[in-house]
């Protein structure tokens, strides 16, 4: 005969609704009782129908994620599994499943969050890339969906809660490192201008070079995209220029790495001939050759983060919008040097 909740209640010497909290993992119960109810499931076999427990709750048990392009070319960025892995570790606490929604335009985008929304298949929505002047934001807001940004977002701040690094900061730092080395001619590699986080990125830069009395030269801003192929379009951009820069600001090491394999097709050698200072940090910045300088933002962290913060908007839907800043740090190894 299966188990029931009673059955476990008895066994642990707890109350049914006190089963009931634990299986959703409620913060107000103690350790110790999680323990005993816990081991009581085990012993009797129990495993909960969380399908018959969002029924009666109108919970789904699911949150969603919305990417910011066609999953092909997100996962080809180490940033979207390390950040996804920080979401399902507390998913994975909270007993939650994970639920991905993407497209190949923006409105495949748009259209695959308002069936999620009109048809309540989620909790609440995280999504991994803030853009500037994102409708998005103001459809959730309008239907009252919780939601949590990662990135921050364009325009006011005050009604939404996001996660992001000091972009701005980082950026003036990452610029500042190649300053101090004795570099004058730098550029900046970004993604997008579509992308809040380059606009960010972009600003620290400026603000550094203008802080340093450098005088800044558009043709040694360019965009691509957060991929390798990004990187090798941006160096056969300005190595071709009559002046080409010493050093590299580059807002994503996906792009760094392009950039580094093409500099060496064409005969120029990353810190002796040009140096490079990059973002993310994901595993093989340390694994590249040479090693890349790289600011780590904690990717991990802020996957985590908000998802916290969603589920604490889910339990506790008055609860007013909060910012978390996760901390940054320019890990410097080989790839730059003195011009």
């Amino acid at each position: 005969m299966t188990p029931t909740i009673k059955d476990v209640a008895k066994l642990a010497n707890v109350s049914p609704s006190t089963v009931s909290r634990v299986i959703a993992n409620n913060p107000k119960i103690s350790l110790r009782t999680k323990e005993v109810v816990r081991e009581a499931m085990s012993e009797l076999g129990y495993h909960p129908n969380y399908t018959a427990r969002s029924l009666v709750s109108r919970n789904t048990q699911t949150i969603g994620l919305v990417m910011p392009s066609s999953g092909d070319k997100v996962f080809q960025n180490p940033f979207f599994p390390e950040v996804i892995r920080g979401i399902s570790t507390k998913s994975h606490d909270k007993n939650y499943g994970i639920y991905m929604t993407t497209g190949n335009s923006e409105d495949e985008i748009m259209q695959g969050v308002y069936d999620i929304v009109q048809g309540r298949r989620v909790d609440g929505l995280i999504l991994l890339a803030s853009k500037v002047n994102d409708p998005m934001l103001d459809y959730l807001l309008e239907k009252d969906f919780p939601f949590t940004l990662i990135g921050k977002p364009d325009g006011d701040e005050s009604n939404i809660t996001f996660v992001d690094n000091d972009n701005v900061k980082a950026a003036y730092e990452a610029t500042m490192h190649l300053i101090h080395l004795g570099h004058k001619r730098i550029a900046f590699v970004g993604g997008g201008m579509e992308l809040v986080v380059t606009v960010d990125r972009m600003n620290g830069y400026i603000e550094a070079l203008k802080d340093a009395g450098i005088k800044r030269k558009d043709e040694y801003i360019v965009h691509h995209e957060f991929l390798r192929e990004g990187g090798r379009d941006a160096v056969h951009e300005l190595m071709s220029l009559d002046e080409p820069p010493t050093g590299l600001v580059v807002t994503d090491d996906i792009m760094a790495f392009g950039i580094v394999n093409t500099l060496e097709q064409i005969g120029k050698k990353v810190k002796e001939d040009i140096s490079v200072v990059s973002f993310n940090n994901v595993i093989f910045s340390e694994l590249a050759n040479p090693s890349l300088t790289s600011v780590d933002i904690n990717i991990f962290k802020l996957g985590h983060e908000a998802a916290q913060c969603l589920f604490d908007h889910i339990e506790q839907p008055n609860l007013l919008p909060r910012r978390i800043t996760i901390p940054h740090q320019l890990v410097v190894r080989n790839s730059c040097g003195t011009p």
